[in-house]
C-alpha cells in the first residue's frame, strides 16, 4: 500500500500565544523543533521526542504537532498497531492506530487536542484507512485535571469525535476490563467491504468461545 502524506496546517489562537497545528511533518523537521519538558505522559520528554522522530520516518507513520514558535506543546501519532496487540493480527495494511495524543497542561482547555485531530483528517489519504484508538483510563491524567474517569472519558470522546472517530464495541480483554475503557474508530470513505469485515473479526475474536 502506498502511504500518501499531504502536509496541512492551521493557526489556533490561545491566551498563551498563537499555536501552529501542522503535519504530517518529516523526521528532520520534527528533530529540529524543541520538545516541551511537560510532555511526560508516556516517557521522559527527550525519549518521547526521539520516539516521535522514529515514527515520523515510518512509511505509514504520521506526526501532527502543535507548536509555539519552535517549541512542541502537543502532538498526535498515527502508526501501525503494536505487533503484540490483536489489532495487528490481521496484518491489515489499511488499519492504523492513533497511538498517542498529548498536550501540555498549560494549553489544555483551548481545543488543542481537537485541532490536532482536525488537521490530521484534512489529508484526503486518511479516507484510505480504518483509524482506531484504544482508550485506557490508566493513561488519563485524572490527577492533573481533577476529573473523574467518566468526566475524562466524555472529554476524550468529544475530542475524538472532532476527528470523526466514534465508539465501537469489542471483546478485547484489556478494553473490557473496565467500563470506562473503549475502542473508537473512523472508517475511511474508500475502505473496501473486506477490510470492514476483517476489522469486525478483530473486534470480536472471542465470540466462538462460548
Amino acid at each position: 500500500m502506498e502511504h500518501k502524506k499531504t502536509y496541512n496546517a492551521k493557526e489556533l489562537k490561545t491566551p498563551h500565544g498563537r499555536l501552529i497545528i501542522e503535519g504530517p511533518i518529516s523526521p528532520e523537521k520534527l528533530a529540529s523543533y524543541e520538545f516541551h519538558k511537560d510532555l511526560v505522559a508516556f516517557r521522559p520528554p527527550a525519549q518521547q521526542h526521539k520516539a516521535l522522530v522514529e515514527i515520523a520516518g515510518l512509511p505509514e507513520g504520521r506526526i501532527i504537532v502543535a507548536r509555539l514558535g519552535h517549541m512542541i506543546v502537543g502532538y498526535v501519532t498515527y502508526l501501525y498497531p503494536d505487533p503484540l496487540e490483536r489489532w495487528s493480527e490481521g496484518g491489515m495494511e489499511d488499519l492504523i492506530e492513533l497511538g498517542a495524543i498529548e498536550v501540555i497542561p498549560e494549553f489544555r482547555g483551548w481545543s488543542v487536542g481537537k485541532n490536532l485531530l482536525i488537521v490530521s483528517m484534512m489529508d484526503d489519504a486518511m479516507d484510505d484507512y480504518i483509524i482506531i484508538t484504544t482508550e485506557y483510563y490508566w493513561h488519563w491524567d485524572l490527577k492533573g485535571t481533577g476529573l473523574n474517569v467518566w468526566e475524562y472519558r466524555k472529554v476524550m470522546e468529544k475530542m475524538m469525535n472532532a476527528g470523526g472517530l466514534t465508539w465501537y464495541a469489542t471483546d478485547d480483554p484489556e478494553i473490557s476490563s473496565h467500563p470506562a475503557n473503549c475502542l473508537m474508530a473512523r472508517i475511511g470513505k474508500r475502505i473496501p467491504t473486506e477490510s470492514i469485515q476483517q476489522f469486525d473479526q478483530l473486534r470480536f475474536m472471542n465470540r466462538f468461545m462460548y
